[in-house]
């Protein structure tokens, strides 16, 4: 959510006054979890915020420590009995943080200059990075780099995050045809790192929707969805690529605007709020959002030719915290993984619990997200699953390396991919 308000003013005093302290959003958060103090809890997060609204403390210091140690997984939201909108408390906090921070280096601001303006908005300079990254790979020198261990903290977390790589991008030129009986045209949103290092997940999506009857169209100006900005407070930066993506989107007659990373999916489904204030925009994006739905959403009620190659497997499913909390979409991946044939589906112990990653998360906190994720690992061990499924371009990055780092015999994958393995054994 985008903030729609500074921390002084009566409407963010509202919000605030909506919780009553009753503590039920503990058990819910995971750096609670892990960290066991008060501050580090929603409930106390939120104590914080009536302290720098009051004028008790400045939003640096403990204020800022405390509200970047939050996941913003909103796991809080769907355990407060209160309504809380926790998650639009949280970005207004980190959008004061982001304004008046006396703390931030000449290096983070230009670190952040190239990567969220010069890099995620641009496909194809994303691109150039992931095959200098397949070089670095082939070449063995990213098993040498881990070895010696001296990376700085943030580039090292990088270093673990980054997925095997393949050079086979997604062609957009042209619009996918359908396969049979044509059902209807949908536009996909094909993303900026999800495009670039886990290029698999779009071809499948891209498959996947053609086999049920849909001719798949990419709009050619479409960028990055201000997910990462979002995350470190550039809000004007957000409402800047949310204005470009509905331009590029625009009043076309699709069906429906498809997007299949939950974390993505939260934010695109906010520009109606992002840009409430914008007359301009106000309500194009309000139309926008009204046709957008996360790919499982959207085949839940249109798997029209469901699969029918068995695929003998374990599977376990991991949530992405912005497609379950944000989004609200639990039962519908679920629903997709029991109509594949053959499949053993096994539920985690902790389903509603975050791994980590939470956008740039695991980059910027990365001995906090390790703590976490190694719970979420240790909940994915127990049900002995081959196969570990996800649906949000971080968590999938996060996995994988949590299936390393704890030395499991599983494969990490997006729902889709799983769903384009049953087509293509049938045929």
């Amino acid at each position: 959510m985008e903030p729609t308000t500074s921390l002084a003013s009566p409407e963010f005093r509202n919000l605030l006054d909506q919780c009553v302290h009753c503590g039920l959003c503990l058990p819910a958060c995971p750096t609670y979890a892990v960290l066991q103090t008060e501050m580090d809890s929603p409930r106390g997060r939120i104590q914080l915020m009536h302290a720098a609204a009051d004028g008790r403390i400045d939003t640096n210091g403990a204020f800022a420590e405390h509200i970047e140690l939050c996941l913003g997984c909103r796991a809080c939201e769907t355990a407060c009995p209160s309504g809380v909108q926790y998650g639009l408390l949280f970005e207004t906090a980190r959008a004061a943080i982001a304004e008046e921070s006396t703390t931030i280096t000449p290096l983070e601001r230009g670190v952040r200059w190239l990567a969220l303006r010069q890099m995620l908005p641009h496909r194809d300079r994303l691109r150039f990075v992931a095959r200098l990254m397949r070089v670095y790979q082939a070449t063995g020198l990213s098993k040498f780099v881990r070895h010696l261990s001296f990376l700085p903290p943030s580039l090292r977390a990088m270093e673990n995050l980054l997925p095997p790589l393949s050079l086979r991008f997604p062609n957009y030129s042209k619009p996918a045809p359908a396969i049979g009986k044509k059902r209807g045209t949908v536009a996909f949103l094909y993303g900026c790192v999800q495009d670039a290092f886990l290029t698999d997940v779009n071809t499948s999506t891209v498959r996947v929707l053609q086999r049920n009857g849909y001719e798949v169209h990419f709009p050619q100006l479409q960028t990055c969805c201000g997910a990462a900005a979002l995350h470190i407070g550039e809000g004007q930066l957000a409402r800047d690529l949310a204005r470009q993506n509905i331009d590029a989107f625009g009043d076309r007659g699709y069906d429906a605007i498809i997007n299949n990373a939950g974390g993505c999916g939260a934010t695109l489904k906010e520009y109606a709020h992002l840009l409430a204030d914008d007359p301009a925009y106000a309500e194009r994006a309000k139309q926008f959002v009204a046709k957008l739905q996360d790919i499982n959403e959207f085949l839940a009620d249109h798997l029209h030719t469901p699969p029918t190659g068995s695929l003998n497997v374990r599977v376990t499913y991991v949530d992405s915290c912005h497609l379950r909390h944000g989004q609200k979409v639990v039962r519908q991946p679920r629903q997709l993984l029991k109509s594949i044939p053959g499949l053993t589906f096994v539920e985690l112990q902790k389903p509603d619990m975050c791994c980590g990653s939470a956008g740039v998360y695991n980059i910027m906190q990365s001995e906090t997200a390790e703590q976490v994720l190694d719970a979420k690992m240790a909940d994915v061990a127990g049900t002995g699953a081959t196969i570990v499924v996800t649906t949000n371009t971080g968590c999938h990055m996060q996995l994988i390396h949590g299936v390393q780092k704890k030395g499991l015999k599983a494969e990490v994958v997006h729902l889709v991919e799983l769903l384009d393995r049953a087509y293509q054994i049938s045929e």
